[in-house]
């Protein structure tokens, strides 16, 4: 795999999709060279080396991560595949002991982001410094609190940043550990022109499973890279061992993805497509929303059957159709069409909740 990663070029455009790539955490000597070995003999080396040195966790007693010694057994990284490492800090401090041991690429992680003053500690650590870094997103949807930690570092003097899109906590879809919501490293590029965002399925999924998946879809949107955790024996890693890959898995998992490019000129005419292309992704994010609220129209359809109750419910639809109307006017969008769009989707949900109906209580004729 050709290395495009050229450190100086950060914050100035990638030259192709970075691929980020190691385990969780570090964990023992052997296990970081182990992982090396096996990414040379699969010829899947990274353009970019990550490795946990801190594990934030939410409860003590589970595995915080090795410390400093591990910034040690980077050099082991360096030896190996002679390529640049990356890092998680979470504090001053950190940022001290990985300067001292001269780690290449920094990264901040959802837990730090949501917290401006973490934030702020880390930026003043780093002023002076000329150093890549990324910025997760926070662990809710906020996107001025993700542009607000990119601003931070920017304003002591780090030119170089990137942002890393690893999902977002939702306690109601079961489906990701982290919920992607595409639309918000969509709105950050569009927010700060030339922003790299590079996607971390193997947090948004959380198993090795539905990596591929998640990844295809990330460079569908436009994103600009992967970092995707892989270990030479995930399911015995010291942590996230689910979601972790083995790099024959993750040389797999990239011989399948269709790394579209974006285009970069700005005539007239790709400037129009590039307006089309992003038209697609939204069209592509409308259509899963509405995938999931038919899905929830179908439970509710099936509460409604076992509770013999009718499918139309006068006084919700009156709600639904008034209330998203005004909300749909103050977003700029006409009444008319408002009141068209709901009526259509009101039509679709209840034919699904009638056919449930007929399908458990048939009509006999």
């Amino acid at each position: 795999m050709e290395n495009h990663l050229q450190t100086k070029d950060w914050g100035l455009g990638l030259n192709g999709h970075l691929i980020i790539a190691g385990p969780c955490s570090a964990e023992t000597p052997e296990q970081i060279e182990k992982v090396c070995l096996d990414m040379k003999k699969e010829n899947m080396i990274p353009h970019l080396f990550r490795a946990g040195i801190w594990k934030p966790r939410t409860r003590p007693g589970s595995f915080e991560g090795i410390g400093e010694e591990g910034l040690t057994w980077m050099e082991i990284v360096r030896n190996h595949l002679n390529i640049p490492i990356t890092t998680e800090v979470g504090n001053a401090a950190h940022v001290e002991l990985a300067l001292k041991h001269k780690v290449d690429v920094l990264w901040i992680g959802a837990r730090t982001t949501v917290n401006p003053f973490a934030v702020q500690e880390i930026a003043d650590a780093l002023k002076g410094v000329d150093i890549p870094v990324m910025v997760k997103n926070p662990m809710n949807p906020d996107l001025q609190l993700w542009l607000g930690a990119l601003e931070r570092l920017q304003t002591v003097g780090i030119n170089k940043l990137a942002a890393i899109h690893r999902g977002f906590s939702d306690s109601y879809d079961k489906r990701f550990r982290n919920k992607p919501n595409w639309s918000m490293p969509i709105h950050l590029k569009r927010e700060w022109k030339g922003m790299e965002v590079i996607n971390d399925p193997s947090h948004i999924v959380g198993n090795r499973a539905g990596i591929l998946e998640t990844a295809q879809r990330a460079i569908n949107f436009g994103l600009d890279g992967l970092m995707i955790e892989t270990h030479h024996d995930p399911d015995n890693a010291w942590s996230d061992a689910k979601q972790q890959v083995t790099p024959a898995a993750l040389k797999q998992i990239l011989s399948k993805i269709d790394f579209r490019e974006t285009a970069g000129s700005e005539n007239p005419g790709e400037r129009l497509n590039d307006l089309r292309t992003a038209v697609d992704h939204l069209d592509d994010q409308l259509l899963d929303l509405l995938q999931e609220r038919f899905s929830m129209i179908d439970q509710i359809g099936a509460y409604k059957r076992e509770n013999h109750l009718t499918v139309f419910q006068s006084d919700r639809w009156k709600y639904v159709m008034e209330s998203r109307t005004q909300k749909g006017v103050k977003k700029n969008l006409s009444e008319k069409f408002m009141k068209e769009l709901l009526y259509c989707i009101h039509e679709e949900s209840v034919k699904r909740q009638e056919k449930q109906l007929r399908e458990a209580d048939p009509v006999k004729r």
